[in-house]
């Protein structure tokens, strides 16, 4: 441990180090982050994308024992550019990036160079966002590398420098809703800068010497593995079973503080929203059992109970990705990003898209999951098509890291975005250039208006829109627009806030927890509101949202 002690220089050993140690405490208080989103819906979250990222860059340098700084900061500014997830993990790869470019020469960084190392970051990480909005990562970063810049004229210790720029971050931190109004709108501070600083604060921890139970990473090869070997399941056991189901209230109010530890100790990607009346669990196991004889130890009544094989549907998805690279695309190609078997399918064949990454609202795809794609393709120009908000940054990353081959991106924002581009491609991809093709299909997506509904993940104030966790939510082009407790009246206000009834053709994709004669009900009810209106019905297999709904 490095405490209490004149701290004048650092090499690529202490700098391992301290990134092993802002990795674990940007781990232990990840979910906290999660819970800064301003949008309570259960999307790639700001915590899970950084620690994700920075787990990428640290399994970098997880196999080095370089004194040379400059060589272990490049190395894990090249694990996080490729392990970039979501809008924050994209910015805080950039951050890295700027700090290894002043140290890669450098055998050891004194006050001085950590001063400037932090200077370029944050010029880096301005230079990756196409339109910077203040009161988000950027400034706390800014802010942060100010004090450090003022502190270093007249200090050489560096752990001073941390104190000092870990207390500018949370100064930063508590004025961020002053300068972005969404964030003062939903009482939280911006998410992304609270991940960074949380970061920063597991550094400056490590050198005062306070315990972070800084838990090992495994090392693992650089080479990159093919598709095949990149899915498979981590896990011995494979991926286990999804399980939801409805925990109701029989003699007593439920505490949803401990339902939501417990259920978390039983398994991952845990969900558990809901009130003392009524609550809905959302779980990965191995032994589907084991969530389902808790909820029923605690006197629960159990309803809606759905068990799915996972390590099936994995080996679904395998057989169907063999069986359509036997069928190349000629000319430009389309990878784009689609979670649910139905939506993948859709892409792939009817769509013509020539690689599908699964992912999305659940799990945003990395910069390095593109490249993958972009790489098995044989074709030398190609189109991404990240088909969410939080992935356009990282597909931007990926097509200006490509070698060898043109690679332009129509930044979708939707799933309904999505298709209304791919329809454009399937209809004039023999006639246009690369370039015009690209622009034909940005051109097609403001034709189409995105409804979506899902599950608020936690309480939270919008735009107007009140809504209690466990509320169903209805979102019109990403924004909250609607919130209720019934899915026919929620979704009825979300297709009139939408003005479907001015539109000729409504599609609703259904999720995998919406039975297809549930679906089929719903377009009958609403049929008789909307008669002028054409309807089609999907099943889109997305996981988390019921209905989305694409309104043109």
């Amino acid at each position: 441990m490095v405490a209490n002690a004149s701290i004048e220089a650092c090499d690529g050993h202490l700098f391992k180090r301290l990134t092993e140690a802002g990795l674990a405490w940007l781990a232990n208080n990840q979910e906290k982050v999660n819970q800064l989103n301003v949008f309570p819906v259960p999307d790639g979250d700001t915590g899970t994308n950084m620690y994700l990222t920075m787990r990428k860059a640290y399994e970098e340098i997880a196999h080095m024992d370089d004194a040379h700084v400059g060589n272990v900061s490049g190395a894990l500014a090249r694990g996080a550019l490729m392990g970039a997830r979501g809008n924050s993990g994209v910015i805080l790869s950039q951050w890295w990036r700027g700090f290894a470019q002043v140290l890669e020469r450098q055998a050891v960084f004194d006050s001085e160079l950590f001063a400037q190392a932090c200077r370029s970051a944050v010029e880096m990480a301005y230079k990756g966002v196409v339109k910077p909005v203040e009161g988000t990562i950027l400034t706390v970063t800014r802010q942060a590398m100010e004090a450090v810049n003022e502190r270093a004229r007249s200090e050489n210790n560096l752990q001073s420098l941390f104190e000092t720029q870990v207390e500018a971050a949370y100064e930063s931190l508590r004025r961020t809703p002053d300068l972005l109004p969404v964030l003062k709108d939903a009482g939280v501070v911006d998410s992304g800068g609270q991940g960074w600083t949380f970061m920063m604060e597991g550094m400056l921890r490590l050198l005062r010497g306070e315990d972070i139970h800084i838990r090992s990473v495994k090392a693992v090869t650089v080479q990159r593995p093919g598709w095949q070997e990149a899915l498979q399941p981590e896990d011995a056991e494979g991926y286990g079973y999804d399980v939801q189901f409805l925990m109701k209230r029989l003699d007593r109010p439920f505490d949803v503080e401990a339902v939501r530890a417990a259920i978390s100790e039983i398994g991952w990607s845990t969900l558990v929203v809901g009130d003392e009346n009524l609550i809905k669990v959302h779980v990965h196991v191995h032994d589907p059992g084991a969530p389902i004889s808790y909820a029923i130890g605690t006197g629960a009544m159990l309803d809606d109970v759905v068990v799915e094989n996972m390590q099936l549907q994995y080996q679904h998805y395998i057989e169907e990705r063999r069986a359509r690279e036997h069928t190349p695309v000629e000319g430009v190609a389309v990878v784009t990003v689609a979670s649910g078997d139905g939506l993948r399918r859709l892409f792939a064949e009817e769509l013509r898209a020539a690689f599908v990454i699964a992912g999305g609202q659940t799990m945003n795809p990395s910069t390095e999951d593109f490249l993958a794609a972009i790489e098995s393709l044989p074709n030398d120009e190609i189109i991404l098509l990240p088909n969410n908000a939080n992935v356009i940054m990282a597909a931007r990353q990926a097509a200006a890291l490509a070698q060898d081959k043109h690679v332009r991106v129509v930044p979708s924002r939707t799933i309904p975005q999505g298709i209304s581009a791919m329809l454009t491609y399937v209809n004039e991809r023999e006639m246009l250039s690369h370039e015009a093709l690209a622009q034909a299909m940005n051109g097609a997506m403001p034709g189409v208006i995105s409804c979506e509904v899902t599950t608020a993940t936690r309480a939270a104030s919008l735009n107007g829109v009140t809504v209690r966790a466990g509320q169903l939510i209805g979102l019109i082009n990403d924004v909250l627009a609607v919130a209720g407790d019934e899915m026919v009246a929620v979704v009825r206000e979300l297709l009139r806030k939408a003005g479907a009834d001015k539109r000729e053709l409504i599609t609703l994709y259904y999720g995998r927890d919406v039975a297809q004669a549930d679906a089929e009900s719903l377009v009958e009810t609403l049929r008789q509101e909307y008669s002028d209106q054409e309807f089609e019905l999907v099943d889109g297999g997305q996981p988390l949202y019921p209905y989305i709904f694409g309104v043109e």
